[in-house]
């Protein structure tokens, strides 16, 4: 059975509306897509700046107790010095 001139007519019509369709449906999906995309960077954006300042805040309290620490065992070393020998 061969097509007519007009099935293939009906039919290329018919596949044309149904791309459009599909196009319309994968722009959209696009569209939410980015939506979620930019939320959870948001989200993720706010939660990690607290956490951040947090971190350098307890590494620079780390660095000065460990000058604190250098300092204290100097003063240890000094102190044992003259009863060692």
């Amino acid at each position: 059975m061969a097509l007519t001139d007009e099935d293939k007519e009906w039919l290329t019509e018919l596949l044309g509306k149904q791309k459009q369709s599909i196009d319309a449906r994968f722009a959209e999906q696009d569209q939410k897509i980015e939506r979620v995309e930019t939320a959870l960077l948001t989200a993720f954006h706010q939660w990690a700046s607290p956490v951040e300042m947090r971190q350098r805040t307890h590494s620079a309290a780390l660095r000065a107790v460990d000058l604190e620490m250098e300092a204290l065992t100097d003063r240890m070393a000094k102190l044992e010095r003259p009863h060692q020998q």
